[in-house]
């Protein structure tokens, strides 16, 4: 199915079962342990044994010599598995180093050797009795140092490095009022439940993987490319993932590893990656320096607008992409963005809960609140004065649908944003200086090339196939929806089945793509089964009624289920996505609203409450939704107040590499949210009318806490985390 032109009316729009907040249907799997991870796939194959990981303890160099000896001859040692055992590897499309490193070194813990072992607690054993002799070479670790080196990037994930309309030089120069600041955020890990992990195991030259992976389809074509055999020689399984946020949206070492320990020791092998490990062997969020230049005439318009960011990564890596919001949010006659790329030996930056609006907006926001305060306007007045219904750096194409202002009125209004004081520092509560904040949110709509499969039986039962993934944002309920929907029939009657090579390939789980692009997938399948039902039945497709598991056509009346009496009635199409994202911007949109406390003495700052007003097209399910959004609230507290990977700059790599090191908000952070979400369609975006909504719930959080921080205490902290250290300096006298 082509989706070309906006949609029309369609079976959709009835949300007897789609946009209601229904339960997950996973649901009693997850809380009664039914639901089977990676690595608990204990009885799909026989005789398993255990992987245990060897990570690199220089940043860049290479290895001189390795001693695997000891480690071979240890009790229950199956296989070792180094670069020269594997032999010639490649590397994977969306991979920046080597899983598998040797003799060269690419960053720290890079995975170097694999013990197999008849148990974890031998292979662990194993691998503590590896030697290894390093030849280190000097590396770039910090990014502040990097930063006069850096290049404009060129890769394609950087397009365009570089925008510019208007004079803004010129602008900025001669603008009445002007702000000029830098802001930084620091390297941000995944912490995720489940760390990546696989089960792997040979039949022949055809390879199996249960593992924990976001992008099933991505996955399987980068480990051919690694392994060097056929893509169709490979099966990916991926049911349920225990969090994925970006870290599983690649191929990770597990992966790679588990299926060359299963060629050596010629027995399936199971792996986790250790939790200190999985911090510098994995993907993170660079850390940023961004410079933001506002320029606005007295009344507050914005007459110049620009933003430069810099962030590193390894050889061949690409930016975090902290400016795309920047060109699209404000209007601004003279406009700059710009990004520059600095070669750092710390471990693969990469995708992170919504990468690049996430930390760019946590800069920007917090300059937008500066500017309205030297404009002396309200934060609010000042950005709704500074909308724009038009992208801003080519006014003729149009936004979709964008109500930003409409955000901020209903969220000032529910939140009691009147009664928030203008002069920080003025409202108290006891011990507590309080504060509110706001921020907008933004994240842009992505859409993507979906599959599935939908099959009728004779018992009216309707089952969807889909490589699609659940990392736990609710894909196989709002998937059951939609099918229930299109076929007439209750959620009871549908089985969904994802996260499997062999279905039909889906946009998978990332980028606030997901939810939108798959459901449109099976919808498109959908209605090339509701045509074969109808067809089977002699019935006129177009003029077919599916409802409360019949299907009706004028006065005729007849079972679903009669369609499928003489064998399974199958309907499996993918939906192809023309040029309307290019005639109109798609968008999402929110407001954040924060109330925070900060302890006048020791400048501990406490979440009081918290407000997220979301513009995201027709939401699916608002029970997952609101799930999803307060969820990504949290994480955004999270990189406002706690989350920073301390760099060693001296050894290249990241020193809290454990959770206990790496502080992430716990349930007594955050005591109270609310979510509203608009009542709205948006045809331009695929045939369910939907956008994403998942990472929106993130973006402009950390700025929103920032700013509600400022009007508590008067201290402006551009430097995340805002700790209690970047505070006490300067607090108001108790």
């Amino acid at each position: 199915m082509k989706f070309d032109i906006p949609a029309t009316q369609n079976p959709i729009d009835r949300q007897s079962i789609v946009g209601q907040p229904r339960d997950r249907v996973d649901g009693p799997l997850k809380v009664t342990g039914g639901a089977r991870y990676a690595y608990e796939q204990h009885d799909v194959v026989p005789n398993q044994a255990y992987g245990y990981v060897l990570g690199a303890t220089i940043a860049k160099g290479r290895i001189a010599s390795m001693d695997l000896k000891a480690a071979r001859a240890s009790a229950g040692v199956l296989a070792v598995v180094t670069a020269k055992e594997a032999g010639k590897l490649g590397k994977g499309k969306r991979n920046t180093a080597k899983l598998l490193g040797g003799p060269e070194i690419a960053h720290y813990h890079q995975a170097v050797a694999l013990v197999v072992a008849e148990t974890f607690e031998q292979a662990r054993a194993a691998a503590s009795l590896i030697r290894v002799e390093y030849a280190q070479t000097k590396g770039a670790f910090d990014l502040e140092a990097a930063k006069g080196r850096a290049i404009k990037p060129t890769g394609e994930d950087s397009s365009p490095a570089d925008t510019q309309v208007g004079d803004f030089a010129g602008a900025f120069a001669t603008a009445p009022v002007a702000l000029d600041q830098t802001y930084t955020t620091p390297d941000h890990s995944h912490a995720m439940m489940e760390p990546p992990a696989t089960l792997a195991a040979w039949d022949g030259d055809k390879l199996t993987l249960w593992t924990s992976n976001q992008m099933i389809d991505w996955g399987v074509g980068d480990l051919a490319q690694t392994l060097r055999i056929p893509k169709a020689n490979i099966r990916l399984v991926s049911p349920f993932i225990g969090g994925g946020f970006g870290g599983k949206l690649f191929l990770r070492a597990d992966a790679v590893l588990a299926g060359l320990g299963a060629r050596a020791a010629k027995r399936p092998v199971k792996i986790a990656l250790q939790r200190p490990l999985m911090f510098n062997n994995t993907t993170h969020r660079p850390a940023t320096i961004q410079r933001i230049r506002i320029g606005a005439d007295r009344d507050g318009r914005i007459t110049a607008i620009g933003h430069e960011s810099w962030s590193g990564d390894l050889p061949d890596g690409g930016p975090e992409l902290a400016v795309q919001q920047t060109r699209l949010l404000y209007a601004g006659a003279n406009r700059m963005t710009a990004m520059r790329l600095a070669v750092l030996d710390l471990p693969e930056g990469n995708a992170m809960r919504a990468p690049g609006e996430a930390p760019g907006l946590m800069a920007l926001e917090i300059a937008m609140d500066e500017m309205a305060e030297k404009l002396g306007m309200d934060p609010i007045a000042f950005r709704a004065l500074n909308d724009t219904q038009v992208d801003p750096e080519k006014p003729k194409r149009p936004f979709s649908m964008r109500r930003l202002n409409e955000c901020f009125k209903i969220g000032a209004e529910r939140f009691g944003w009147d009664r928030r004081l203008a002069r920080p520092g003025q409202s108290r509560d006891g011990r507590w200086l309080v504060g509110i904040g706001v921020a907008a949110a933004f994240r842009n709509n992505l859409v993507m090339k979906s599959a599935a499969r939908v099959r009728l039986d004779a018992h009216g039962t309707v089952t969807v196939e889909t490589d699609m993934t659940d990392i736990g944002t609710g894909s196989y309920t709002i998937i059951a929806q939609t099918a229930a929907e299109m076929l007439g029939v209750g959620l009871d009657k549908v089985v969904v089945r994802l996260g499997d090579s062999r279905f039909p390939v889906s946009a998978g789980s990332g980028g606030q793509w997901g939810a939108n692009s798959s459901t449109a997938g099976v919808y498109a399948a959908c209605v090339k089964l509701r045509e074969t039902v109808a067809q089977k039945l002699g019935i006129n497709s177009a003029e077919a009624v599916f409802a409360n598991g019949e299907v009706r056509a004028g006065n005729r009346s007849m079972p679903l289920a009669s369609a499928a009496e003489s064998g399974p009635v199958v309907g499996e199409d993918t939906i192809e996505y023309g040029d309307l994202d290019e005639t109109h911007q798609q968008s999402t949109f929110g407001a954040h609203f924060v109330e925070v406390g900060v302890d006048v003495a020791t400048a501990e700052t406490r979440i009081r409450r918290m407000l997220a007003v979301c513009s995201a097209g027709r939401i699916l399910n608002p029970k997952t939704a609101r799930s999803q959004v307060i969820g990504a609230m949290t994480m955004g507290v999270g990189a406002a107040l706690m989350e920073e990977l301390a760099v060693d700059t001296r050894r290249g790599f990241f020193v809290n590499h454990d959770l206990a090191g790496y502080e992430v908000p716990v349930h007594a952070d955050i005591p109270h949210q609310e979510v509203i979400f608009l009542e709205e369609t948006d045809p331009m975006s695929s045939p369910m009318k939907a956008k994403g909504v998942g990472e929106l719930g993130i973006c402009g959080v950390g700025a929103a806490v920032a700013n509600a921080i400022y009007n508590a205490t008067g201290v402006r902290v551009r430097n995340y985390p805002i700790t209690l250290d970047k505070l006490l300096e300067h607090m108001p006298s108790a």
